[in-house]
């Protein structure tokens, strides 16, 4: 993997994996404490993957170097896609799927996860990726490619249960960009969950409650 990556096993031989991408600017530290917010002692031990994204000039900033899952060209954030970026990302995060699963977890034990833009990934690899997934979270993020996503995603994930939750307040992300992100999805025929809640963007207590419940439906033991 050339991913730098920072692990938490709440347990020995870890049963499930969470795979969670960071948003723009921030790293691998971000979402740490979620290891300790969230109780999924029932699902069994669970390793929290948390990698960091790649280093690159990022337009809307000037061109500063930062870490970045893909570029973002423009503030309406479908404009001028980076196309190349979200696909390099896309691979880099199958691999961390792929080692998952050569460590003992099967797909369908994987949760992939993200904020902002690490959510916008965690959508775009997991309706992409070969094997089914046991779920899907995008906590303030959006649909990258919206409009390849009907002829490229993958079967084996038309059933994986996706999560969504966003801010009413948010003004990196809006709001109507993550609720047209859903209705997109659902007209596909996904199965999607969607909250919202008094908030910028960002990440409160009561979405963590709320998605500490789904985790445990999806990630139930067999």
């Amino acid at each position: 993997m050339s991913l730098e990556t920072l692990e938490i096993e709440t347990g020995a031989s870890p049963r499930a994996s969470i795979v969670l991408m960071h948003g723009l600017g921030a790293d691998c530290h971000d979402f740490e404490p979620l290891a300790e917010q969230l109780d999924l002692r029932a699902a069994g031990p669970v390793r929290y993957v948390f990698p960091n994204a790649p280093q690159i000039p990022v337009t809307i900033n000037g061109g500063f170097v930062m870490p970045a899952w893909y570029d973002i060209r423009a503030a309406d954030l479908a404009n001028r896609e980076d196309e190349g970026g979200l696909r390099a990302s896309q691979a880099e995060i199958e691999r961390l799927i792929a080692h998952e699963v050569a460590r003992g977890v099967p797909a369908s034990r994987i949760v992939l996860a993200g904020f902002s833009q690490g959510a916008a990934m965690a959508l775009m690899t997991g309706l992409r990726h070969a094997e089914r997934l046991a779920g899907i979270v995008g906590m303030s993020g959006y649909l990258p490619l919206a409009d390849r996503t009907a002829s490229e995603r993958h079967a084996a994930n038309q059933s994986t249960p996706i999560w969504l939750a966003h801010g009413r307040q948010d003004d990196v992300v809006p709001i109507g960009r993550a609720m047209a992100s859903r209705d997109a999805l659902a007209a596909l025929g996904y199965s999607v969950s969607w909250s919202d809640y008094a908030m910028g963007h960002s990440v409160c207590p009561e979405e963590l409650v709320a998605l500490n419940r789904w985790l445990l439906t999806v990630l139930a033991p067999a």
